[in-house]
């Protein structure tokens, strides 16, 4: 059986996420620092020391081959497909070996564009919508059913 795990400091989907789990009878771990503590009465809260990339660490140092991650960090998504499990964004894009070099590069990039000097203001996420809720419910359950026909 595969886990589900949730980088799920400030993540807006950790209820779609256990009602999908919960449905499909599939473990849930949510991993959270000490500024965000959660509750829940479904999913394994696992509450790490705060710290610069500390839940990353954790939530990489968990994860096993089959497993999923919920991340909107392309950084945690790249080490989680390196180690043969799947990754899926909140907003229901799932990371593949096929496009996570070129996701990379694009923060690489907006990085490099927001250190430099000069009018390079990059605009920030867009208001989450009712939508996105659906897309990422549609994509995550699609992912879910594969993982378990596929074993």
């Amino acid at each position: 059986m595969f886990t589900v795990y949730v980088d799920a400091d400030a993540c807006p989907v950790v209820r779609i996420i256990e009602d999908v789990a919960r449905e499909m009878h599939v473990p849930v771990e949510l991993i959270c620092d000490t500024n965000h503590v959660l509750f829940s009465d479904y999913s394994r809260v696992r509450v790490i020391g705060a710290g610069a990339d500390a839940v990353d660490f954790a939530l990489i140092n968990l994860l096993k081959a089959g497993d999923v991650v919920v991340t909107q960090d392309y950084g945690v998504a790249a080490l989680a497909l390196g180690k043969k499990a799947h990754a899926i964004h909140q907003s229901g894009k799932i990371f593949s070996d096929d496009n996570i070099d070129g996701l990379l590069m694009d923060r690489h990039l907006a990085k490099k564009a927001r250190m430099g000097k000069g009018k390079h203001h990059l605009k920030g996420p867009k208001k989450r919508t009712e939508e996105d809720d659906i897309r990422f419910e549609s994509a995550f359950r699609g992912l879910l059913i594969s993982i378990i026909e596929a074993n």
